[in-house]
């Protein structure tokens, strides 16, 4: 059949080959097969691509991604899945173990984030409370519907608004533009952290909410929380804490006595968090939480209908049938882990962070982007940081480009805590480095289109750009 490939994709062609390396190797399906191709050919064909791909993170190569990595932790996770794949959350008459499940996921995140210290107990009316989703966007995007709904209801906010610094994640952008909410950016201060004075001043009737990061995804610092709950408090509006990549990766942190600021709960003015299971909580991927401060809150996320021919229907996210396996999985890979698996697996990161974050700081052309527990970034001013990506990428690694300034992000996962890996990490970076110095624009692949990005002053031409490259992703 004939493919899309002769197209002219210009610079978007190194993007298709990223995505499509198997064309022309492997079948390609644009129909059903008119007969059932054999289960073990199917089975032999995973295992094949498994082989070719799971190496680079595996062997600690990429940037988040695969969390734990460990094949005994996989093998048990996938049994878990696999003992309640047929589960669905829809139906809880059929599979009441999903409650069981989901209800103890939250409970257990809510208390490992302050819920126990806060006033109002666990469990009560305006105890801190939640739901499991499919992942931290669907977490924020969760969080984000119930401010404005509440906000409707209980103050006649239709012209909604959500103060957001800069570093907060792109999921909020999204809810802004699904939601019809108009977002108020906010900078940074000096430390890369949300601005205080910026956020005073971007408040206004309109503002549903606040948005604070812990950690956030382009540098890993922590916003000022308990001066942003304050200003929550004194301005009527909630805030929302964003802990997707911290939240299940802080408390231990803190617990072993790095200096964590207060992030969660304990902060009186933090109204909601999200946090993701499926990042330092070790769960397979699709599964995070979103918890609210009193269940007056969380009923603004619900969804009910009671005249639907249909019968009487609710969902309490936006999916009605859930995959139940997933949380099963969920609450399989917390209960395994335990406050001491987690105690462990946060020590052994956060010593290979110290090499690397070491290594980045002993070479005079780099600087990390503020203070940073865990996820760190950095950038230069004296050499193309995308030129260094594309560098660490030819040398197998996997790591985040990030752009206003440029720089690179790293978040640190047990596969770092590999014996050598930190170490080579460091080696590699001196060697972009130093490949970069001596070649300057010399770097091809996809450094001229990080450069053109993040330099094209109409942002319009970037976003059609983007729009191109989910094309690319659904090309045969």
């Amino acid at each position: 059949m004939s493919h899309a490939a002769d197209e002219d994709l210009g610079l978007l062609a190194p993007i298709d080959q990223m995505m499509h390396p198997y064309r022309g190797e492997l079948q390609t399906n644009a129909q059903l097969p008119r007969e059932g191709v054999a289960r073990d050919a199917i089975l032999k064909q995973f295992a094949e691509l498994r082989e070719r791909e799971h190496a680079r993170w595996e062997d600690g190569f990429a940037s988040g991604s695969v969390y734990h990595g460990d094949g005994e932790h996989i093998e048990f996770l996938n049994k878990a899945y696999g003992l309640q794949s047929q589960a669905n959350q829809l139906h809880s008459d059929l599979w009441p173990s999903a409650a069981k499940f989901e209800a103890e996921i939250v409970a257990m995140t809510a208390n490992m984030l302050g819920a126990g210290q806060t006033t109002a107990p666990f469990g009560s009316e305006e105890g801190v409370c939640g739901s499991v989703t499919s992942g931290g966007s669907e977490s924020i995007l969760l969080a984000i519907k119930t401010y404005r709904d509440y906000a409707r209801e209980t103050r006649g906010i239709t012209e909604p608004e959500l103060v957001v610094p800069v570093s907060a994640h792109a999921a909020f952008h999204k809810a802004g533009q699904y939601f019809n909410i108009d977002l108020k950016v906010t900078p940074l201060d000096g430390d890369y952290r949300a601005d205080l004075a910026a956020i005073r001043e971007a408040i206004t009737p309109r503002t549903i909410a606040i948005v604070a990061s812990a950690v956030n995804f382009p540098y890993g610092t922590i916003d000022p929380i308990a001066e942003m709950g304050a200003i929550a408090q004194e301005q009527g509006c909630g805030l929302h804490v964003d802990g997707c990549l911290g939240g299940y990766f802080l408390p231990w942190a803190e617990k072993l006595g790095y200096p964590v600021p207060v992030f969660d709960f304990r902060v009186p003015g933090v109204t909601s968090m999200s946090c993701d299971t499926h990042k330092y909580g070790y769960a397979p991927k699709g599964s995070s939480v979103v918890l609210y401060r009193g269940r007056a809150l969380r009923r603004h996320q619900y969804f009910t209908i009671a005249d639907w021919p249909g019968g009487l229907y609710y969902s309490p996210t936006f999916s009605g049938s859930r995959p139940g396996g997933l949380s099963a999985a969920c609450w399989a890979a917390l209960m395994s882990m335990g406050e001491k698996g987690y105690l462990d697996a946060t020590r052994r990161i956060m010593e290979a962070v110290k090499i690397m974050k070491q290594g980045v700081a002993d070479m005079p052309e780099l600087y990390i982007f503020g203070q940073t527990v865990g996820v760190f970034a950095f950038g230069s001013d004296e050499v193309n940081m995308y030129e260094v990506l594309e560098q660490m990428s030819a040398r197998h690694w996997s790591l985040t480009g990030l752009q206003r300034p440029p720089g690179i992000h790293l978040s640190p996962t047990l596969r770092h805590a590999e014996p050598g890996v930190a170490e080579r990490f460091v080696r590699d970076l001196r060697e972009s480095l130093d490949f970069v110095k001596a070649n300057p624009g010399a770097t091809e692949g996809m450094a001229p289109i990080y450069g053109m990005a993040a330099m094209v002053p109409d942002r319009q031409i970037v976003h059609d750009m983007l729009r191109q490259v989910m094309d690319v992703y659904y090309r045969l």
